[in-house]
């Protein structure tokens, strides 16, 4: 593997990474960790439910359309019933004529779906697990740059093979103004703060690259550690003291 390699790759033990710096004055270094996701199996139903959850919460839903009942005009019977020869009609708003009501049409309506944590959790496990596995998973120190040309970021992603279909996840507080500026008129390059991330995104992006705080954030999140609960001694004691 060289030197320029960002790809994490996934070893019997443990996850290797070299954090490729987007700014060349910066320095290349091997990150070393450990996260439980890089050896989760990938499922697709797992990610098929979170990314069709997070489509349906982006619904609008707010097609409307008239029954025959909120149709204008007047409920008069529009000819005889019998006499004429033709078919039988009511009133003006029926289904069946130009300017009736619509019979079936949609209705304002929530598609939002639930899915619960602990699913939305491991379909993140699984994404990352799928990018690691992959080879499509990138590491970087920060997620900045130092001017707000284009060309200039255009340069330097078409060296490192990053100029489309990458998305640059930061766990920063505010993602850089310089590189928001710099990319905005680039297509195939978004820009996300680490709390915005998604199973979708992990699933439609190419490449996604992830800066140190944002590495730390997500093993934070999607860390299984076992919750630290007091011993029961040392609660009846701090009860006793209330009392």
């Amino acid at each position: 593997m060289s030197r320029n390699t960002i790809l994490l790759q996934d070893d019997a033990d443990d996850v290797r990474a070299w954090t490729h710096p987007l700014e060349r004055r910066s320095e290349t270094r091997q990150l070393l960790s450990t996260p439980r996701c890089s050896t989760i199996p990938s499922d697709a139903t797992i990610l098929h439910l979170c990314s069709v959850q997070y489509l349906d919460s982006l619904r609008q839903g707010s097609a409307n359309t008239k029954t025959r009942a909120e149709v204008r005009g007047s409920g008069r019977k529009i000819r005889p019933q019998k006499g004429t020869g033709k078919a039988r009609l009511g009133d003006g708003q029926s289904p069946m004529l130009r300017g009736g009501g619509v019979a079936f049409g949609p209705k304002p309506r929530d598609f939002s779906t639930k899915l619960n944590r602990k699913v939305i959790q491991m379909g993140m496990r699984v994404a990352l697990s799928v990018k690691v596995k992959e080879q499509r998973l990138g590491v970087v120190p920060r997620v900045q740059w130092y001017c707000h040309k284009t060309v200039t970021l255009e340069n330097r992603l078409d060296k490192l093979g990053w100029r489309t279909g990458t998305l640059f996840v930061s766990g920063m507080p505010q993602i850089d103004t310089a590189i928001k500026l710099a990319g905005r008129n680039l297509r195939g390059l978004e820009f996300k703060h680490v709390d915005e991330l998604n199973v979708y995104d992990l699933v439609k992006w190419r490449r996604v690259i992830l800066d140190l705080p944002a590495v730390s954030l997500l093993e934070s999140k999607l860390s299984k550690a076992p919750i630290e609960r007091p011993e029961p001694d040392a609660v009846q004691q701090d009860a006793s003291r209330n009392v």
